[in-house]
């Protein structure tokens, strides 16, 4: 009988030990499988850098032929040196920065302001005109391309006769973004009622707790819309080609990326535009780099109360 039950026992444990081995055996083909999924799609969306970066490198004999290869059997360097002489990088850049600073902090006034508005202050059809603006967000921008260029060419500043001009007209039709409102007015809403009512009570006016109070506590959401709105700015194309007109002292960076290099008709343009390309790509990825943890934040503290 004690022979009988001490089998059983030694069979039960038996039957635990295999399971608990089956389970760490499944948990780790699980996690294998996982993690060579997550490697092949990051290395599937590094890829395109990579031969990027490796066609800046190569000459243009060597792009043309029908075997392509993946590594540069000569590096040529002056790809680079090109890029930068022909491109004219300090006019397009100082442009791009004119137009991209100056749309982004005249965005972020109009959102502060506007945000305030829908999250605080309380006045009649406030949620109906928040909802309408909200709509507008269904429609695509390309459809606004036609008035607003009909628009800022009735004041005379399109054409690229007028730098003033064609700056402004770059600036003012995109200083104002709905997305960006809705963002911060969900931050906004995060911050209790409770601290409004206070300052109230100390004589504090609206325009005082707005900058001293919601601001700051607002400031990892309105870093990300710096972030995101100044890197909008400097991948904008089809916009700020209509405004210039052809005018290169007017081009902003990708303008000129894609105007001084015409790599079908010339195949031996195309390493010099690779290298322009990455020159230009370069400063975006390190200010995602840096300024990630700040984007996340932003959207994610966003995103907790509607």
């Amino acid at each position: 009988m004690n022979n009988d039950l001490v089998l059983v026992l030694k069979n039960d444990r038996l039957n635990v030990d295999q399971q608990r081995v089956l389970s760490l055996t499944l948990r780790i083909v699980g996690l294998v499988i996982t993690y060579l999924f997550l490697v092949f799609m990051a290395l599937l969306m590094l890829f395109p850098f990579y031969w990027m970066i490796i066609t800046s490198l190569k000459t243009g004999a060597e792009i043309q032929q029908m075997e392509q290869t993946y590594w540069p059997t000569v590096i040529f360097w002056e790809n680079y040196s090109q890029a930068v002489s022909r491109m004219d990088f300090g006019t397009v850049i100082t442009n791009t920065l004119i137009v991209g600073v100056v749309s982004t902090l005249g965005t972020l006034v109009t959102t502060i302001f506007a945000a305030f508005a829908f999250a605080r202050l309380e006045f009649k059809g406030r949620d109906a005109c928040f909802m309408i603006l909200l709509s507008t967000m269904m429609i695509p921008g390309e459809m606004m391309v036609i008035t607003n260029y009909i628009t800022v060419s009735l004041f005379g500043m399109t054409g690229g006769q007028n730098a003033l001009g064609a700056y402004a007209a770059m600036i003012l039709p995109f200083m104002v973004s709905i997305f960006y409102i809705y963002l911060l007015r969900q931050n906004f809403k995060q911050i209790p009622n409770e601290l409004y009512l206070a300052a109230k009570v100390d004589g504090k006016s609206d325009w005082q707790f707005l900058w001293k109070v919601m601001v700051p506590l607002a400031m990892p959401t309105l870093i990300t819309i710096f972030i995101l709105k100044l890197m909008g700015a400097w991948n904008s194309y089809v916009w700020p080609n209509l405004i210039t007109s052809g005018h290169r002292e007017l081009y902003l960076v990708t303008n000129a990326l894609r105007s001084t290099f015409d790599s079908l008709t010339n195949p031996n343009d195309a390493g010099a535009q690779m290298a322009a390309t990455v020159i230009v790509t370069v400063p975006l990825l390190l200010v995602f780099i840096f300024f990630r943890k700040y984007i996340m934040r932003g959207v994610s503290r966003a995103g907790i109360k509607g």
